[in-house]
C-alpha cells in the first residue's frame, strides 16, 4: 500500500545552469475520485542551493544545444551530473536532519526540442534532460522519479512547461486572477483566472530571463551575472534594439511554446550584441534586461489580457513572481512600471510560504509524488499534450 504521507526532494537545475536547487517537501494528499491531486498539501521543510564549479558549468553550457559534441564526454556528463545531485540531497538531508522517501529530479536540460522537426525522413519532437538517475537512488538509497518531460511530448505535447501544476495547486483563488510569472535562465508564466479548473489554465515560456542577462553581463564584465541588478541600474535602455528584438518570430507566435537556449543561447546572444553596436556597457546589460521585462510584459498583454473587458471577465488582478530574477532589483523596478499601465499589482511567491529561489524544485517533488501514486500531472491545455500523462521514469534502489 502506498504511503499517502510522503517526505519528497526535489532536485532542480536550470537553463542558467548556475547549481543545482534542492527542496525537502513533506506530503500529504487528499486523493480525489478524478485522479487529479488538486487538494494536495505540502510544506515546505528545508532548501538549500549548491553551485556548479567553474569547470562544470563550463561544460554544461558548451553542451547546451551544441553543434558537435564529444558522445564520451556527454555520457560521462550524465554520469557526473548524477553524482552532484546526490551529493546535493544527501547534503541537504544532513543539514536538515531529514531523510527523504522519494526523489524527483528534473535533470539539467541539454537539449529541447518541443516543436516536431524533420529527422532521417520523419517528423521528431525531442528533449534531453542529463543526470543519471540510477546512480542518484543508489548514492541516496530511494526511488527516484527523473525524465519528466518526455511522456508529455510523447502525448502530443511540448514536454513544456511543467511547473503550471503547482503554480495552479498553490495559487489558484476563487476572485481573484493570478499570472505566476518565474524568471530563472528562461521567464515563464501560468495564467490562472479567478475561480479556474486545470483546463482554464495557460502556460507558456515569454522569452529570455535571466539567460540573456548572465551571458551578456559575463562577456562585458566577467561575471557570471549582474548581482541585484547594480549594472543594469547604471546603464541606459536602448530602446531601439529592444524593439528590434521584440519583432523575433518566437515572440509573436502563439502559445502553448516552450523555449531554451536553442532560442536564446549563443546566436541570439551575439544577434544582440550586434543591435546593441557600440554602446556603453552598462546601457547593453540594461538593455538585456529591458528585453527580458518587455518581453513579459508584452506576453501578458497580447496573450493572456488581451484586451480590458477579458482582463476584468478572467479576474486577473496580480503577478507573482519567482526564479532568481526576483533578487534583480533593476529587473524588478523595470517590470513594475511595465505592469502598471495593465492594472496587474506586483507580488512574489514568498509572500505565500513559497521562497522564490526554492519554487522549481518545489515543482518536481510535487511532480514526483504524482508520478508515485500514477496520477498524471501535465496540464494539457499549458503543454499543448491531447490529453493527461503520468510524467517521468521510476528508479529502485
Amino acid at each position: 500500500m502506498m504511503k499517502r504521507d510522503m517526505i519528497v526532494a526535489g532536485v532542480m537545475s536550470g537553463t542558467s545552469a548556475d547549481g543545482i536547487n534542492v527542496a525537502l517537501v513533506r506530503m500529504d494528499s487528499r486523493v480525489s475520485s478524478s485522479r487529479r491531486a488538486s487538494n494536495n498539501k505540502f510544506e515546505l521543510l528545508g532548501h538549500a542551493e549548491y553551485s556548479y564549479s567553474k569547470r562544470v558549468r563550463a561544460t554544461v553550457l558548451g553542451a547546451m544545444n551544441a553543434s558537435q559534441a564529444s558522445v564520451a564526454d556527454l555520457a560521462r556528463l550524465n554520469f557526473l551530473l548524477g553524482e552532484l545531485y546526490s551529493d546535493a540531497v544527501l547534503a541537504t538531508e544532513r543539514r536538515f536532519r531529514i531523510k527523504a522517501d522519494l526523489v524527483g529530479c528534473h535533470g539539467q536540460t541539454l537539449y529541447h526540442q518541443g516543436e516536431a522537426q524533420l529527422f532521417l525522413g520523419r517528423k521528431v519532437a525531442a528533449t534531453w534532460q542529463a543526470g543519471e538517475a540510477a546512480i542518484v537512488t543508489a548514492r541516496v538509497g530511494v526511488p527516484v522519479v527523473s525524465d519528466f518531460r518526455p511522456a508529455d511530448i510523447a502525448a502530443g505535447g511540448k514536454g513544456a512547461p511543467l511547473v503550471p501544476f503547482l503554480d495552479y495547486m498553490l495559487f489558484r483563488d476563487a476572485r481573484v486572477g493570478r499570472i505566476v510569472q518565474n524568471i530563472g535562465g528562461i521567464a515563464n508564466l501560468t495564467a490562472i483566472p479567478a475561480g479556474a479548473a486545470p483546463s482554464d489554465v495557460i502556460a507558456f515560456d515569454t522569452g529570455p530571463g535571466n539567460m540573456l542577462i548572465d551571458a551578456v553581463t559575463e562577456k562585458l564584465f566577467g561575471k557570471p551575472f549582474d548581482r541585484g541588478g547594480k549594472i543594469a541600474a547604471s546603464g541606459k535602455v536602448l530602446d531601439n534594439a529592444v524593439h528590434a528584438m521584440l519583432k523575433l518570430e518566437f515572440f509573436r507566435r502563439k502559445p502553448p511554446k516552450t523555449a531554451g537556449r536553442e532560442e536564446f543561447g549563443r546566436e541570439f546572444v551575439l544577434e544582440f550584441l550586434r543591435s546593441s553596436g557600440r554602446s556603453p556597457k552598462q546601457d547593453i546589460v540594461a538593455t538585456a534586461t529591458a528585453l527580458t521585462s518587455k518581453s513579459i510584459a508584452d506576453a501578458v498583454r497580447r496573450f493572456v489580457l488581451k484586451s480590458s473587458r477579458s482582463a476584468r471577465k478572467l479576474g486577473f488582478q496580480e503577478l507573482i513572481l519567482s526564479g532568481g530574477g526576483a533578487k534583480n532589483r533593476a529587473l524588478v523596478s523595470m517590470l513594475t512600471s511595465e505592469l502598471a499601465p495593465l492594472g496587474l499589482r506586483l507580488r512574489f511567491s514568498d509572500e505565500f510560504g513559497l521562497p522564490s529561489e526554492a519554487k522549481e524544485a518545489v515543482a518536481f517533488a510535487v511532480l514526483a509524488y504524482e508520478t508515485w501514486h500514477r496520477r498524471p500531472s501535465n496540464i494539457p491545455s499549458a503543454t499543448g499534450a491531447k490529453g493527461a500523462a503520468v510524467l517521468g521514469k521510476i528508479s529502485y534502489p
